[in-house]
């Protein structure tokens, strides 16, 4: 079995031992834990280690908070355990960079499953979570930005919008990864965004892949408690 470096960050102390045990039988072994997510990025900066896995069940207060935390461990995924279900803290999660967002009480089975499916490149989130987000699409898409956009880039924002992969949208488009992240490093100038993610729920709340929502996204993953 492949060990996953994983960091845990949780500021309850009982919750954050009982994750760590239910984890210590798996691949996600705790290797590093904090009671803050200030804590984990300044340990990110002393450390030195790169986690390939972050799990948290801090309070997502603002987009910011996490993307703070996505600049210190860039390479790695990041899943946000919330503790109850809103729209508001889904917003706040995928913004900020969040790989999955799950509640913490999501049963073990279920939560190890996600983290294996996040570590392969998919989003996860609560089937009802999944459903509201596919329908954030409320404001009209404005006749200047689209026609800023090249044809590819269309095409690519599409793709974001449904959650894909640079992997999945190269193979799908028939073009190199290289040639998608080119494309990709010109769209997020263009939208004026840090992120896939941003500019996923930037597009959606801006009309644009309707008819990407209007079916259920491969790389997006809806997980039951």
């Amino acid at each position: 079995m492949t060990s996953t470096r994983t960091v845990l960050i949780e500021s309850n102390r009982l919750f954050r031992e009982g994750l760590k045990q239910l984890l210590a039988g798996t691949q996600f072994a705790v290797g590093a834990e904090f009671n803050t997510m200030d804590l984990a990025i300044e340990g990110a900066a002393t450390d030195g280690a790169t986690p390939a896995l972050v799990v948290t069940g801090q309070a997502i207060k603002e987009a910011a908070d996490l993307q703070r935390l996505r600049d210190a461990h860039p390479a790695a995924r990041i899943v946000v355990l919330a503790d109850d279900v809103s729209v508001d803290l889904l917003r706040q999660a995928m913004a900020g960079g969040a790989d999955g967002f799950l509640t913490k009480s999501v049963s073990p089975e279920a939560l190890v499953q996600s983290l294996h499916l996040i570590m392969l490149g998919e989003k996860v989130f609560p089937t009802n979570l999944a459903a509201m987000l596919m329908d954030m699409t409320s404001q009209p898409s404005p006749p200047n930005w689209v026609r800023g956009l090249t044809t590819r880039e269309r095409e690519i924002l599409q793709s974001l919008v449904g959650g894909a992969s640079n992997k999945a949208i190269a193979n799908r488009l028939g073009i190199t990864e290289a040639t998608i992240k080119v494309h990709l490093k010109t769209l997020l100038r263009k939208l004026d965004v840090n992120n896939r993610t941003q500019a996923a729920i930037w597009a959606m709340n801006n009309g644009f892949g309707a008819e990407t929502a209007a079916t259920p996204a491969r790389h997006l993953q809806a997980v039951s408690a």
